[in-house]
């Protein structure tokens, strides 16, 4: 039996991905209210934060103001994963 190789929409993979690490930011969050303090919390609760700071662009009649920042966590990378390998299995 072999095995299809199919194109997934992007819009798809990004929703996906998405969902994932909002899901194990929540699990992330959820984990650290419940475990008691020490090494293994610190190493699950730990993040980074990358991201551009907020940008102000002025059109007279319009002002937009753009920005993005993304807190990674162990646990959250765990939901992308996750969520990652259960698109593969999607059809």
């Amino acid at each position: 039996m072999a095995l299809r190789s199919q194109k997934k929409p992007l819009g798809l993979v990004l929703l996906v991905l998405v969902l994932g690490m909002l899901i194990g930011s929540l699990m992330g969050t959820l984990i650290s209210e419940f475990m008691v303090d020490g090494v293994v919390k610190d190493f699950f609760t730990r993040s980074i934060t990358p991201g551009f700071t907020p940008t102000t662009l002025d059109l007279v009649v319009l002002r937009f103001t753009l920005g993005l920042t993304i807190e990674l966590n162990v646990i959250s990378i765990v939901g992308v994963v996750l969520a990652a390998y259960l698109l593969r299995w999607y059809e």
